[in-house]
Parts: C-alpha cells; structure tokens; sequence
C-alpha cells in the first residue's frame, strides 16, 4: 500500500475512533458498538507501529478515555487513570503469560470480574471524602462528588484519618434497571439503553437529587500508590480498603497460575448469567507489586494487567463483497467477504450466504453494515442488514448464471433452491473434492492444507485422489517450489504415508459420497467392518441400520455401482489404505443410547478420551457444557463448577465407580 493511501486509512481510522470516543464518554451514546471500536483500534495500532513516521499526535492511541464535558469542574489526577489492554481469546491470555515470565517474574495472579459501569476515583483527607471525579482522558477528569456522595456504598468518612485515593467502578444492578425502566414506561419517557449507559447518564445530572433515586452501586478495585501504605501485593491493597470500609467484590481471586486463570473464567463466564450485574469480562493482575514496577507501562497501558472481553455472540462489520465458490458437488454458493472482526474469540472475514433466496431474503448490499454471530459457537453466519446504516453507496446483489471457474451454464432444478454447474471436469468441483478428502475429518493428512492442494493441481502435481498417494515420485520438484523446503515436504509425504492406518470411515467420509456425513461413515464403518461388505449392502440392509435413511442408502448403492468409484476403490486399497475398522464395534446399552454426557474431574481408572470412546460406542455422545438438555454428569475426583450446576439443574450424577458398574452391566 502507498504511503499516501496508509495516511488516508489512518486519518479515517482516527475520525472514527475520536467521534466514538465523544459519543461514548460524553454524549452516554454508541453509535458504533464495542467490537467494532475495538477492532479499529487494533488496525490503527498495527499501522502505527509499521509507520510510526506517520502517528498524528491526536492519535487516540495517545489517549486514555474520552472527553470532559463542559458542565463538570476538571480534576487532574496526580496519577493517570490508564485503561487496560483488552485481550479476545485463551491464545492472547497465554501470551500475556509468556510475556510477564520472559521478563524474569515469577507472577501469581489476582483475577477480578469486569464489572460494565463507569470508572471513578474517590480522594479522601483526613478520612473524609472531599473530591470524586471520572476517568476522563485519563489525565483530566470530571469533578462528580455530589453524584458521588449520593451512592450508599461510597463512605463519606473512614474509620481512619488518612489520605487516600482509591479507584473502582460505579455501576447499576439489572434489577434497579428493571425498575428504572418499568417507571419511565409509565411516564412515557424514553427507556434507558443498558445498566453501563444508565450510570453514565446518572453520575452526570447537575441536580444530584436525580442520581440519588437511581440507586447507583460501587466496587473498588485499585489503590494508585499501595507502597505508600506498606502493601506488597494488590491482595493486600484490595484487602485494605476493604477494612476501610470500601465495597469489594466477593467474586475476584487470587490465583497461583495461567491455569487457574483459565479456570476462572470459565467459571464466572458459567455465573454471568446469574450475576445482579453486568460483566463485560475478567481483569487479569500480576499480584506482587514489586513486579508490577519492574514490569512498567506503555503509554496508555500497565504491561502487568490485561482485560480478557467476553467473546462477543453477535458483532458488526462491513461487507466489502460477495463471491461465489463451487463445491465438489457442482453447488455455487454466494460468500461474504467481511472487513475481519473477532466473534466469539476468532477473527472472521468470510462467511457463507448459503444461496440466492437467502441473500434476497435478508435484502444484503455490498458495502452494508451486517451483524455477524457463530453459529453454535463454530459457523459464521450473517445475521442481518443495520438498513439505519446505509449510505446511498451500497451494491444491490446479483446472482450469477456462469460457473465462475468454467464457464459452464448453471442450472437450478426445479422446486430447489440451489444453483449447479453440472460440467465434471469443472476444476474447482475436482480440487474441492481432493480438498474434502484430505481434510480433518476425511483423511487427516497433516500439514496438507486446502492451499498447498490448490498450488499442486495448479502446478499438475495432483488431477486425482491416487496421486496424493505418489506425490513422493515429485519429492524433488516439490522441494525446488517457493515456500516448500526439504523437511516440510519429508514431514507432509510422511503425513501422507501415515493416513493409509486410518480406519476405514475416514476414508468412507472421504470419499465424498453424497449425503454420507462423518457420523454416517462412522455408523456404516461400524456396522459392516469393512468397505468390500459396504460396497455389497443392499438398500433393504442399508436402511435397517439406525440413522441411515432411504436418501443415503440410494446415493451410498448409486456410488458404489458407478464402474469409476469401483475402479477408484480398487487403485487405493493396491495403494495399501486400510479397509477395516478399527475402532470399537457398537454397543446396543439403553444406559446410554441416544443420551449426552459430560465428564468433570479425574477418572482414577482411565482417562477422559478413553471414557468418551466408551460412552459413543454404546451410542451416546459427550458435550463440554452442562445445560437442561445434558442427560448425565459423570464425576471424577476434584470436579470443578459443572459439577455444581448439575446439582443445581438436577441432571443425574454419576460417579466413577457408577459408570463402571454401567459398562460391565
């Protein structure tokens, strides 16, 4: 990218995030949410490091927070309010780790609840409190002691005559929010947006008379300058202020590692529903606070803390374009190119828009703001057009009528919804094929990526699913490729060696037979031991099997008699690829059958893999969360906080020595 071009996305990026900032510190208003700040902030961050020539010195990364509005005295804190770096996922989580150990502390952590309210800083002489004041920018903040002085959990004298600054959080209870609303709906005013929103709006009235009938709640979390005091480490500090009388929050934790801190949170992310309160997230401490010194601050940031933001289950991003891609069946799909945003802790930039209906359906434009989620928690899927947000710039949709790879008319049979390109020598249908084939649930062929196919049919390397099994007759050629060396090339044609032991469903899925899906081939697998007995079932002995209706059986007998797919068969079992099954035979136990288990805790007699081949192979299946539909929770020894939610949900327990009483049974 030119340099003029960089400039010109830094400069937008900055309009955007400085107009976000106003919006959200000043006016109580977002017009753009949390993930998408985030996610600008972090490209604005990215261009500056590259390009640290071309930093303006408005750059919110200078900043701390937002602005300070003019009916407020400003207050300069002494010391800067600084926010937190946010982190998004477990991997971000464990780098944060690795960083605090490479600089030679030995850390334990302090784990706290992110509660979603406003910042604030109470100073106190002599033990009375004299000023309290916002976060501001961070340097200068806005004097709201009279708001202040109205929250019962503020103390207004301390039991001691010290001087003390002490920071937390002022937020509002969901329940006061409910009530807010339900009296402002009989007045006929407008409902106030979230309990965050609501604070913010509260602790900024002018007659403070308002702010004492919203019944503003605190926790305090910070102590500026604990060595004062002779404190050694944040716990001692947060244990302190507690004596002094300041409100805590029961629910933080010291922790003695990285591991724990994973613990945690997936604890309190299991409690978030349950909370009186809003939580964004989980603050991560280094506790010690000789640590915390040696450790230091970036400009905006302390290098000893991070904020981990709850992944986010639906967010906002643009869509730049539709494409189309062909799948090995023939089928074209439409699929959204998105400006990358982080959901559910991954970044997405693609996802499918199943079909022409669809996108018409939800009436999608290039160039429209879209809500983006995870479908169970693992598929991308557009949830909707923000038609408030259009600018006059958007694309209508159009549907295209030519293969995009080879020209071929498409068609579309009648009553169905799907367009095909029906040439079989298509190239993109045969390299998504080979694509399938290889992948993990197929064959499993490490390091053999969906791209690393892509170049060797485009470099001729592979035109069917026998030549990945002779790429070694290419070892020399493919070493002398760009970007491919001796040992990645020796370490994939071993991957490649090693799949022929895979048992035999995964070359069933594989095989890319329609409407076969990897638990199907696993049922089939099962049932018939090997391929030769498959391939001679009948569509009466196929439908007899549990979970294989009449549509498979018909495609599974159609592809097996095709002379192609036999001949196919028969060039991979010379090639030395395993024909049976080799996991466990399946066992009819009404015990399980058709039921979900979790596992929690230790099993003293075999480990949890083990167990969850026991439990599917008497056809029940594992799940990591507990929820009303979990039928049983097997308990090991030191079981963590699922085991708690089963007892409160009532789902059945069992413990080790029960589920091994059931097997033998």
């Amino acid at each position: 990218m030119k340099e003029e071009n960089i400039q010109k996305r830094m400069d937008e990026l900055i309009t955007i995030l400085n107009q976000a900032n106003y919006d959200y510190y000043v006016l109580d208003y977002s017009k753009i949410t949390d993930q998408e700040y985030d996610k600008y902030l972090r490209e604005l961050e990215e261009l500056e490091l590259l390009h640290p020539a071309l930093v303006r010195e408005d750059s919110p990364t200078k900043r701390v927070g937002g602005e300070v509005i003019d009916a407020f005295q400003k207050v300069e804190h002494t010391i800067p309010m600084l926010s937190l770096k946010d982190v998004f996922n477990e991997s971000e989580i464990l780098e944060f780790d690795r960083s605090i150990k490479k600089a030679g502390v030995h850390p334990t952590y302090y784990c706290e609840l992110k509660i979603d309210g406003l910042s604030v800083s109470l100073h106190y002489e002599k033990g009375i409190l004299t000023k309290a004041a916002t976060r501001g920018n961070g340097v200068i903040g806005e004097d709201i002691t009279h708001n202040v002085k109205t929250i019962k959990t503020v103390p207004l004298r301390l039991p001691e005559k010290i001087d003390i600054e002490v920071r937390g959080e002022i937020f509002m209870s969901k329940e006061t929010l409910t009530r807010i609303n339900q009296e402002r709906a009989r007045q006929n005013l407008p409902l106030l947006q979230n309990p965050r929103n609501a604070a913010a709006g509260s602790i900024r009235q002018l007659d403070s008379k308002v702010a004492a009938k919203r019944g503003l709640d605190t926790f305090i979390y910070h102590l500026p300058n604990p060595e004062d005091y002779g404190l050694r480490s944040h716990h001692e500090a947060i244990e302190f202020m507690k004596q002094l009388g300041f409100k805590t929050n029961p629910n933080n934790r010291l922790v003695g590692s990285i591991e724990e801190v994973m613990d945690y949170i997936q604890e309190k992310t299991e409690l978030r529903p349950t909370l009186p309160y809003e939580i964004d997230g989980i603050v991560i401490k280094v506790d010690q606070i000789a640590a915390q010194q040696e450790l230091g601050f970036t400009a905006r940031t302390p290098k000893w803390a991070i904020a981990y933001k709850f992944p986010a289950e639906e967010v906002l991003t643009k869509l730049k374009d539709i494409i189309f891609t062909v799948g090995r069946t023939g089928q074209v799909t439409p699929n959204a190119v998105l400006e990358p945003v982080i959901v559910m802790g991954s970044t997405i930039s693609r996802a499918t828009l199943h079909n022409e209906d669809y996108v018409l359906e939800k009436d999608l434009m290039i160039n429209d703001i879209v809500s983006i989620r995870k479908a169970g928690d693992v598929i991308p899927e557009v949830v909707e057009v923000k038609k408030e947000r259009r600018t006059g710039k958007e694309i209508p949709f159009q549907m295209i009528h030519e293969c995009p790879f080879c020209g071929t008319q498409l068609e579309k049979k009648k009553g169905q919804v799907d367009y095909f390109c029906l040439n079989d020598k298509c190239p993109a249908r045969k390299v998504e094929g080979f694509i399938h084939f290889i992948s993990r649930p197929a064959m499993n062929i490490d390091g053999f990526g969906a791209r690393i196919m892509e170049d060797f049919y485009n470099f001729g390397f592979i035109s069917s699913i026998p030549d990945i099994y002779h790429l070694e007759r290419h070892r020399e050629d493919l070493i002398r490729l760009e970007g491919y060396g001796e040992k990645s090339v020796d370490n994939l044609l071993e991957a490649i060696e090693k799949s022929k032991e895979n048992s035999v469903e995964r070359l069933i899925f594989g095989l890319g037979i329609t409407h076969v899906g990897s638990k199907t081939a696993k049922v089939l697998a099962s049932h018939f031991g090997t391929l030769d007995a498959l391939m001679q079932a009948s569509i009466e002995e196929l439908t007899n099997i549990p979970d294989v209706g009449e549509i498979i059986a018909e495609s599974l007998v159609s592809y097996f008699q095709k002379e192609e797919n036999q001949k196919l068969i028969q060039e991979l079992k010379d090639l030395g690829l395993n024909m049976q099954y080799l996991g466990i035979q399946m066992i009819a136990d009404e015990n399980f059958q058709g039921k979900s288990f979790v596992l929690t805790g230790t099993l003293s007699t075999m480990g949890r893999d083990e167990a969850k081949k026991i439990i599917e192979s008497r056809g029940g299946k594992t799940v990591e969360s507990v929820s009303k539909k979990t039928s049983c929770v097997i308990v090991g020894e030191n079981p963590g906080s699922k085991y708690e939610k089963a007892k409160n949900l009532q789902i059945p327990i069992w413990s080790e020595k029960d589920f091994l009483s059931k097997i033998e049974n």
